[in-house]
């Protein structure tokens, strides 16, 4: 995931993007930014990296999606410019993350995704 970003021109500030809020503290995966163009600034984000490689892919999501609510409260608190997002290996996108029930999560709690391939190390997708 990290050398995908670096690829596309992101520079990683963060690894793991430490962040406190209400007194708790938390570790994003990785922060990045990335230079726009000279009249927008910088783009940062912030990206919660996903494998699903445990016994359950539902199981494996009702963490992801605990953790992906928890962490965009604490960045609407206390980095509100940085937009958060859950990357995901192409494989888990193609057979889990395409199933109703999974969609509707996504698209109820408009969770920002980007498809990523391990293996070659590029990003495919970025969900809006």
């Amino acid at each position: 995931m990290r050398n995908g970003l670096e690829k596309e021109g992101w520079i990683i500030t963060d690894d793991p993007l430490r962040i406190k809020a209400g007194g708790a503290d938390m570790e994003i995966d990785l922060g990045a930014e990335k230079v726009i163009a000279a009249e927008k600034g910088e783009e940062k984000i912030a990206i919660e990296i996903k494998s699903f490689i445990g016994a359950s892919n539902i199981s494996d999501f009702h963490t992801a999606m605990g953790q992906f609510i928890n962490y965009r409260v604490a960045l609407e608190e206390r980095d509100p410019d940085r937009i958060l997002y859950l990357a995901v290996p192409l494989g888990v996108y193609r057979r889990f993350f395409i199933l109703p029930f999974v969609q509707t999560i996504i698209k109820r709690f408009q969770i920002k995704l980007i498809v990523y391939d391990p293996v070659n190390e590029v990003l495919l997708e970025w969900k809006n």
